[in-house]
């Protein structure tokens, strides 16, 4: 089980977006995953008149390490730690570290 998936609320932590606030949209296989509107970049694209692209300067979604990211608790409005709890009925559940909450069940 990851600490972090798709959809979840995080926090940058370092390089030059910290601070800022995003969802997951995908996570990679290498430890890197891209999050909305963090780690932006340019990225210039030729006409293509076959496929029906403009060309110009677009604004594209960069991946960024996980270990630069943490999970946003929304009850302490802070960023958190991840940790694993058993239920009683056998299921695994992520928890927030702090205050012991279950993030998704």
């Amino acid at each position: 089980m990851n600490k972090i998936k798709k959809g979840d609320s995080v926090i940058v932590i370092a390089g030059k977006d910290k601070g800022k606030k995003g969802e997951i949209v995908r996570l990679l296989d290498d430890n890197k995953c891209i999050v909305s509107a963090i780690n932006m970049a340019k990225k210039h694209t030729k006409p293509n008149p076959n496929a029906g692209i403009e060309g110009g300067i677009i604004e594209k979604e960069m991946p960024i390490e996980i270990s630069n990211i943490m999970i946003f608790n929304p009850v302490t409005k802070k960023q958190d730690r991840v940790g694993f709890k058993k239920l009683e009925s056998g299921k695994k559940v992520r928890i927030y570290k702090s205050n012991r909450e279950v993030i998704d069940i």
